[in-house]
């Protein structure tokens, strides 16, 4: 389908990409994995690694969702600080946490290995909206360098200017092992290597029920075939609501938008470590360079499903804000996605039965989302230590019903925005 929101300047510089089969001629396999983003992706990758035989099912094409339109910025852990979690989980699950979340980068292994052709850069700055964010940064860095030897850079007000040309922000901390990439390409690239391995991926077929049949086994209807699997991976996010009802009443989907300028000459003294940035905010302003140094910057979040008329006009006013050196800038790109977001932020990550189910990153996806499709073929083929690490966060759905439950949510989220405004 035709989708407004896909103007992108990620599908534009996309690399070639066409699938090896419009259809496959064997409808069994051992593994159907529904959704083509990075989760399902990796797990279809780390499946057919396995040894497994594993059909992939795209309702569009790889990376249409947000895996290929997010603003690109790869940032370690999730959306819970490390104290945070120790605070609310205790020593043992926080440490089992940080080692998969923080110092497990299996998106810099799979680019590695398969020569994945992404633009991948280093270095991630969370820039501090007020003084009291900053002070809140300085502990977190403090307590991830005492309580897991894992070195950030406190960088103060007067130093930011080595990282960000703006007068907003009040200091920041500097990630090293963090990053950005072009993220449609990586999507590619994982759909290249799946299908190096054996993966059958069939694009432009939607998944519209699974049911389970009389072997144990599960069936998948489609729009053009059943596909029979012992085991299913539902890894739809934004769209798990329509595969699976139940377990979409978890999350509710923010829309997010992101524009992309023209190439820019003073683009370098704009971020001059050309490092990612996120600020601290609730409805955060997040920017970077691309290869070609346009400025990718996503700001504003609407809890409509309906995108403004002019993408580029609603994001402008952001981005001048914090750079109003360029805020004239040619504005080349402009399109925007859903984000899935839990009631706590953290992902929703289970098992029911022989289905498998990974969806809610709450904005906070790039990188652990290929962990967590590795994490699910790694418990598919029985070891699953890992997998419940994550599988055991907390999760409850969203209050209010099917007609209510988005309403209720954007009231919830509508506040904190408020919040930002009023400092």
């Amino acid at each position: 389908m035709t989708d407004p929101l896909s103007h992108s300047y990620y599908a534009a510089t996309a690399n070639p990409w066409r699938p090896l089969r419009s259809t496959a001629d064997d409808l069994e396999c051992d593994v159907a994995v529904i959704g083509g983003g990075f989760t399902g992706l990796s797990a279809a990758l780390a499946c057919a690694e396995r040894g497994f035989s594993v059909i992939l099912i795209e309702r569009e094409h790889v990376g249409f969702g947000a895996s290929g339109r997010n603003g690109g910025q790869l940032i370690p852990g999730l959306r819970w600080t490390t104290s945070e979690l120790e605070e609310e989980f205790g020593r043992e699950r926080a440490d089992a946490l940080f080692d998969l979340c923080w110092r497990n980068n299996r998106v810099k292994a799979r680019i590695e290995n398969h020569g994945i052709d992404c633009d991948l850069k280093a270095g991630h700055l969370e820039a501090a909206w007020t003084p009291k964010d900053f002070d809140a940064m300085q502990r977190e860095a403090a307590f991830l360098d005492t309580r897991f030897s894992y070195t950030t850079e406190v960088v103060t007000k007067s130093a930011m200017g080595a990282h960000i040309s703006s007068p907003l922000y009040h200091g920041g901390i500097h990630d090293p092992q963090g990053g950005h990439f072009h993220p449609l390409n990586y999507a590619i690239g994982l759909a290249k290597a799946a299908e190096a391995m054996g993966v059958r991926i069939l694009e432009n077929e939607r998944v519209e029920q699974i049911v389970n049949l009389s072997d144990g086994s599960s069936g998948l209807f489609t729009t053009r075939d059943i596909i029979e699997a012992r085991y299913v991976i539902d890894a739809t996010d934004s769209w798990i609501g329509e595969v699976e009802p139940d377990l979409g009443r978890y999350t509710v989907p923010i829309m997010n938008y992101n524009i992309a300028t023209a190439p820019l000459a003073n683009a370098d003294a704009l971020l001059p470590s050309d490092a990612a940035v996120a600020d601290s905010r609730f409805v955060l302003n997040y920017f970077r360079l691309s290869a070609d140094k346009r400025l990718i910057f996503g700001g504003g979040e609407r809890y409509s499903q309906t995108p403004p008329r002019d993408i580029a006009a609603f994001v402008r006013p952001f981005m001048a804000a914090v750079f109003p050196q360029i805020a004239d800038a040619k504005i080349d790109y402009g399109w925007g996605g859903a984000v899935a977001v839990t009631m706590n932020r953290l992902p929703h990550i289970g098992r029911r039965g022989n289905v498998f189910f990974a969806h809610g990153f709450s904005g906070h996806g790039a990188l652990i989302t290929t962990t967590a499709g590795e994490l699910i073929a790694e418990a598919l083929a029985g070891t699953a230590e890992r997998f419940d690490v994550l599988a055991s966060l907390p999760s409850r759905p969203f209050p209010g019903g099917k007609w209510l439950r988005r309403p209720l949510a954007t009231l919830g989220l509508l506040y904190y925005a408020l919040k930002d405004r009023l400092g």
